[in-house]
């Protein structure tokens, strides 16, 4: 595969992961609505995510992992997951859902400085063009949702810890992919996240639209987008896979917009303009190319 098509391949499977996120929102309101809450959904999308990685992972004897690494692993399961999930909840709770998304969505900033701290990932003009169009974008998105409500202090903080904590998936994908497949980082990480939720978890009666629900969630948003990410984040540097991965506010605003009747304002759309945009010049841009996005057979790639 040359430079190139190993590239776009990248760009792909990072806007497929985008649009089966965009998922999220939309299809949890009908969970919501029969009574399930956010942490039980966060909790069974867990599960279930877990489940089809492990079976996945089992299939393709993919489940080794070095001793060294398997603190790495258990450690990613308890931030990356059930803090991430737990965290946001609490920004959503104290700060409402649109300021929530604000600051999940400065995740490609931590991104961006810690693949510089990490990585030593050079910015190039275009990078940072892109990453300030980017987040801007999905802020005006957000904004346009409404939200209101009293804002407090730990609302705030909590959406900041949910930024960065979402930033780690990037960091922590780009660190392991080199020696694991993504089945194999997800297999481990996903029940830890899982366990670390469950003591705060509230069940709620099962119903046909909860069961609906919990597997959409579970396979198409968990197992399908986390999948599809991670593939893109073997042929793409980190800051280019955060900024991408931005259209899905814009795709999740559309969604809303076709099943539930939730329209945007005129800085909406400008807002999803914006994230449009960074992405193309993001795609567009041959400077800096990521010297972690090699030729050779990357972990996992037999087993596709």
């Amino acid at each position: 595969m040359n430079t190139k098509t190993h590239h776009m391949a990248g760009y792909a499977y990072v806007l497929l992961a985008a649009s089966l996120w965009a998922l999220l929102g939309p299809v949890a309101r009908f969970g919501l609505a029969v009574g399930m809450n956010p942490l039980e959904l966060a909790f069974w999308r867990a599960v279930c995510g877990a489940v089809l990685f492990i079976l996945h992972a089992r299939r393709h004897n993919l489940m080794r992992v070095r001793t060294r690494d398997l603190p790495a692993f258990l450690l990613f399961g308890l931030v990356g997951v059930a803090l991430f999930f737990g965290s946001y909840q609490l920004a959503v709770q104290g700060a409402g859902a649109a300021l929530a998304s604000i600051l999940l969505y400065t995740a490609p900033a931590w991104v961006a400085l810690l693949s510089r701290i990490v990585f030593r990932e050079l910015m190039s003009p275009c990078k940072v063009l892109a990453l300030c169009m980017a987040m801007a974008g999905a802020g005006l998105v957000c904004l346009s949702g409404g939200g209101g409500g009293d804002v407090t202090l730990s609302g705030i903080l909590f959406g900041l810890l949910s930024g960065f904590t979402y930033s780690l998936h990037y960091i922590f994908g780009k660190t392991y992919l080199r020696d694991y497949a993504s089945v194999t980082l997800y297999m481990w990480s996903l029940p830890v996240g899982a366990l670390a939720l469950l003591p705060w978890v509230h069940f709620s009666t099962p119903s046909r639209t909860g069961v609906l629900v919990i597997l959409v969630l579970g396979v198409v948003c968990t197992y399908g987008a986390y999948y599809a990410y991670c593939e893109g984040l073997k042929r793409l540097s980190p800051t280019r896979v955060a900024v991408i991965a931005n259209a899905e506010p814009v795709l999740a605003a559309v969604l809303a917009l076709w099943w539930w009747d939730e329209r945007l304002s005129p800085s909406g759309y400008l807002g999803g303009a914006l994230v449009l945009l960074a992405v193309f010049v993001i795609v567009l841009d041959r400077s800096a190319i990521s010297a972690a996005c090699p030729e050779t057979p990357l972990a996992g790639e037999s087993a596709r």
